[in-house]
Formats: C-alpha cells, structure tokens, sequence
C-alpha cells in the first residue's frame, strides 16, 4: 500500500489549491499554446465572423420587414423577386456563420490536444527528475489524477471554453452595438438591466468557483485512497477491513460530494436565471418598444433621429437574445474555466516540484589498459573507470573496484528525527556485507543512501575513495545493481521485462542471466517461453517466479555492486536453495551487500553487521558472532526472533 501522505503534502496542498489557483497559472498555460499563435489568430477571425454575421442577420431582419415584407401587404399582384433576393443573402449570412463556427472548432482540436500533449510530455518528463521523496510523500493516486481529471478538465477549457467565452464576448459588443445602431435609447436601457444582471451573475459564480476548484482538490485525494485500497486489496480482506475502508471511503467520498454538489448547485442555476432574466428584458422591451411605436416617439439611432418601426422593434428583439444568451454563455464557461485552472494550477504544482538535485561531475566510463594506464573507450568492455575532469582541463581516471565506505554517517527522512547514528563501515571489492536486524532498524535505508535516494545529514559515503556526493546519480546507479523485497514488472514480455536492466543486451546475454538466476527453466514453460507477454505486474506468475525474473534482471546488468534486499524472501526453501546457487554465481568477483532475515542466506557473508535502532551493535563473520555470543548468537539459535 501507498504511504500516507506527510502534513506538507498533498491534503495540506490541496486545501491551499482549494481556495485559490496558482498565480500566473493562465500565462503559464498560453505559453505551452504559443506555437500555434497562427491557428490562434484564424480562430479569433473565425470568432468575428461568426459574431458579426449574427448581428448582421438580427438587423437584417429590419430591412426585411420594414423594406421588403411590409411593402407587399395589400398588394393585389405582388412581386416576391425582391423579397427572394433578400432571404438568399440572409440565408448566405447564416451560412458564413455556421461555417466559421464549425472551422474554429475544429481548429481548437488540434490546439487544444496539440497543448495537453505538449503539458503531458512536460509533466512526465519532470516526473521522472524528481527525487523519491516526492513520491513517498505523495499518493500515487493524487498523482495519476493530475494526469487523468485535471487533463481533462484542461481539455474541456482550451477545446470549449475559452474560444465559448470570446465567441460570447464578440457577440455581446457586437449585439450592443447593432442595437445603438438600432436604437440608443432602447440600448441604454439594455445597458442598465445588463447591469443588474451582471451582479447577480458575479454573486452565482463567485459561490460556484470556490467549489469547482474544491472539487478537483477533493477528486484528487478521493482517487488517492481508491488508488491505495486497490493496490492493497489482498491485505484489506486478509485483514477483514472491507468495512473500515467503506467508511473512511464514505467520509472522503462525502467531501467530494458536498464540494461538488455546491459546485453544480450554483453553477447550474446560473444559466436558468440569466434565461429567465432574459426572458423578462425580451417582454419590457416588447412593452416599451411597442408603447413607443405606437406613440410614435422619436427614435435616436446612430443613423439619426427617426420613429421606432416594427422591424426596429423585432431586429432589437432578437438582438437582445444575441446579448443576453452569451452572458449566460459567459458564466457557465467562467465555471469551467476556473475549474480548468484549478486543474492546472495542480499540474504546475508537480511540474513546479524541485528536481532531484545532482551536483556530480565523476562520470563512469568504459575503459581498458594500455601501457599500463587507463584509458577511454566507446566500447563494452569488462573494466569501468571513474572519470574526473580537473579544473585546469586536464582528466584523470579511477578503476572502478566496489569498495564503498561509511564515515560517521547520521541520518532522518525528517530533520528531527534520526534513523541512522553514527554508521561506520567498509566493504572491500568482492565482499559479500550482510545486514541483520529487526524491521525498522536502518538496513534497508543504509542502500538507499548507497543510491543516493536520499542524502545523509553527516558524515562521509565514499565509493572508490571517491565521496559520493561527487559522482553523478545516473552514473552512480548505472555502477548497482538491485533485487529489491517488492517486485515491479512491466507490461511487455518476459524478454523485455530481462532486458530492462540493460536495454541494449542482446536475447542471448539475457538468457544467459536467467539461466544464471535458475529463471530459464520456468519461463520455457510459460506458454510463449521468453516472448510471453505479462500484464498487471506479472499477475498470472507465482511470487517465487516474479523474483527471479527480477534477479535475472539484475543479473543481465552485469554491475560491479550488487544491494539484494530481501531478494529470496519470496522464494520458498527448497527454490531459496536453487536460486543460491545462482545467486552465488551472480555475486562472484562483485561487492554485494545483503539485506534478510532469514540467517541462512548470510552465513557465507565476509561481515555480517547487526543493526538495532540504527545503530551497528555487532560486527564480524557468522563464526565470530557466533563466539561473541551476542544479539547475532541469540538470533542464530532461536532466543531471539526477528520481527
């Protein structure tokens, strides 16, 4: 099961989102839009189109009536050409329209995906910098929901809302000024309601944001917890915690469920009463406009004082549909937007997470002798060497041997709260280096130092008489090989799953490390042999199986310095007993350090160390601990059991 998040971590980070997005959040987001500032451009074009061929087609309606309808009536013999004419170019405005609409929609396609490709492509790639405190602080399914509903959401504002919002903002001016042109009088009266109209919008959305950006924060952790009940299934119904996990489940899913609810409520009716309150200006404009028609009051119009006409009035009637409708437009988008933002202020907070930091300059190299002394080369060979480029140019090379050792080293996953004091080591190269000691007592994160997935607080790790702060990671790691306790296998086959630990090692060197971890024998009966395909992290292999896979893995890597961690736990006795042999042959010639518990795995260890509160209490080989007859001699002869 995922660990639990820390209080700096994902709850603390999204109650913080849940009030406010990141600032410079839509700066950041047009910035991955700006190679297509082109198609950006048609769109807006597109836009103004399709704005003004709306307008054109509500004022086209005055001539219509008042130029070509209304002089037909009475007549004994009337002439339709006109008439005709005039519905043909009004049909052709409609259609310039709807074809500019349809092209800026199906242009936003291509930009939106084009964007959230590009934001994915970034997230991931930073991802696979950051350090792995990042994601034991973290809940794998917090994470995943950046990737999944916050995408989506970005989706949805980039494809829909933000060209909906400057659609409806064109055609608002657009409306507003056709109907001064119409009629300014009639338009400032729009203008005053538009106003009151307004307030009550800013009240509707001002609730309803707050929530949408809640909602992303609570869909996050809710996908967190789900995320961590099915990766530990197995343990919740060993356990029988089916009903405790449906309650802390029902209490999560509550909170999405009221912040969503609140979201909806508020942002559903917003479209309703702007309707609504359009509705009741279409009939007091009908009353005022009709009463002023009928009085025949003057009309100013950006044309000139005149009277107000019925095709005035009806063309001002549907311009007022045209201004109130986006505004309605406006805010439903507004709430997509926000939530769009919220989602993305997300997506920048991991994208925003400090890189795993590697202050390294040591590299490793393929190498050979010559003369006598080291040299360079592009070729595999059998010898590595440690490069160090010196500040007056020059370069000198270290043969890699595998000796690695502690100084001194004290260290916390929090800076209060120590977990290793004092460890002082040494592994000479071809040391076989057992750890030994209850659960929770340092041995596991004394390799994890080795790999610098974590930096000690004090002392000194030195690999070759190198500190290892020097050496960069990626060349550090390249140097280890690793079988850890919990296995991960990748979907593809069990050749490519191999081959993952040297991804350029031909088919026969990764058969030949599964015939050195004893794997060769069950994967030829596998149904496709090596090009079986396994999916779910191997699922359809046996726990044993899954292991030597991995073994195999580590073994085809072919590294100086080998850290097992558990590495047979998995086995049963009589296949722990096969493997060994393997395992054996793996070691020879390398540094390796051991990590399990059970004893018989470490009796052949050069040094066995035995760790408590992480400390080094005992050191020495299985015969000399057996002399001391210490904590070691206790566990070896059962008055003490491991936990």
């Amino acid at each position: 099961m995922t660990k639990k998040a820390n209080q700096n971590s994902p709850a603390g980070a999204g109650r913080l989102s849940a009030r406010r997005f990141k600032p410079g959040t839509i700066k950041r987001l047009f910035s991955y839009m700006a190679e297509y500032r082109l198609r950006m451009v048609f769109v807006a074009v597109c836009i103004l189109l399709s704005a003004a061929a709306g307008a054109a087609s509500s004022l086209f309606l005055k001539t219509l009536i008042d130029g070509h309808i209304i002089p037909l009536l009475g007549q004994e013999t009337p002439a339709y050409a006109d008439l005709l004419r005039a519905i043909l170019m009004m049909a052709g405005i409609y259609l310039t329209g709807v074809l500019a609409t349809l092209c800026y929609n199906r242009t936003m396609v291509n930009i939106e995906q084009g964007t959230l490709k590009k934001i994915r492509d970034a997230m991931f790639r930073h991802m696979q910098t950051l350090p792995i405190r990042y994601f034991d602080t973290h809940t794998h399914g917090d994470v995943m929901s950046r990737y999944t509903n916050d995408t989506d959401t970005l989706r949805q504002a980039i494809s829909q809302s933000f060209p909906q919002m400057l659609s409806s903002s064109v055609t608002v001016m657009a409306a507003f000024c056709a109907m001064l042109y119409l009629s300014v009088g009639l338009a400032l009266f729009v203008a005053v309601f538009a106003l009151v109209l307004l307030k009550v919008m800013k009240m509707l959305v001002g609730r309803s944001s707050k929530y949408f950006i809640r909602q992303q924060a609570d869909l996050g952790e809710v996908n967190g917890y789900i995320e961590e009940m099915i990766s530990g299934q197995k343990v919740v119904k060993v356990f029988c915690h089916e009903e405790s996990a449906k309650r802390v489940f029902d209490e999560k899913n509550e909170v999405l469920c009221h912040s969503a609810t609140q979201a909806g409520k508020y942002g559903n009716i917003t479209m309703p009463v702007v309707g609504n309150m359009g509705y009741m200006l279409y009939v007091l404009l009908a009353i005022v406009g009709g009463a002023a028609g009928i009085a025949e009051l003057p009309n100013l119009s950006l044309t000139g004082i005149n009277t107000l006409t019925i095709g005035t009035i009806v063309s001002f009637l549907t311009l007022s549909r045209s201004f109130i409708n986006p505004i309605g437009q406006i805010s439903m988008q507004f709430n997509m937007v926000v939530m769009a933002l919220a989602g993305a202020s997300r997506i920048f907070d991991l994208m925003d997470e400090e890189s795993e930091q590697d202050a390294g300059y040591v590299t490793l190299v393929n190498a050979k002798t010559e003369n006598g002394a080291l040299k360079e080369c592009d070729e595999r060979t059998d010898c590595w060497a440690w490069r160090h480029p010196r500040g007056d140019g020059t370069v000198t090379y270290t043969p890699l041997r595998g000796e690695i050792r502690f100084y001194d080293v004290d260290f916390g996953y929090e800076e209060n709260n120590m977990v290793l004091h004092n460890i002082t080591l040494y592994a000479e190269p071809g040391q076989k280096v057992a750890f030994v000691g209850a659960t929770g007592a340092g041995k596991t994160t004394i390799t994890n130092l080795i790999n610098r997935f974590y930096d000690i607080a004090d002392g000194k790790i030195r690999y070759d008489g190198i500190n290892i702060n020097k050496i960069k990671k990626d060349d550090l790691r390249r140097s280890l090989g690793i079988v850890l306790q919990d296995v991960n296998l990748f979907t593809g086959t069990v050749m490519d799953n191999i081959r993952y630990g040297k991804l350029d090692a031909t088919d026969e060197e990764c058969i030949a490390a599964a015939r050195l971890a004893n794997a060769d024998g069950f994967i030829r009966m596998l149904p496709q042999g090596y090009q079986t395909v396994l999916e779910g992290d191997g699922s359809g292999l046996s726990q044993g199986q899954r292991q030597l896979i991995s073994i195999a893995r580590a073994a085809v890597a072919d590294p100086p310095v080998m850290i097992l961690d558990e590495a047979t736990s998995s086995i049963d006795t009589r296949t722990e007993a096969i493997v060994q042999k393997g395992m054996d042959a793996l070691m020879k010639g390398r540094t390796v350090f051991v990590i399990a518990h059970r004893l018989s795995t470490v009796q052949n260890s050069d040094v066995i160390m035995v760790l408590e509160y992480g400390r080094i209490i005992e050191r020495g080989s299985h015969s000399q601990l057996i002399a001391q007859r210490g904590k070691y001699y206790q566990l070896y002869t059962g008055a003490f059991e491991l936990e």
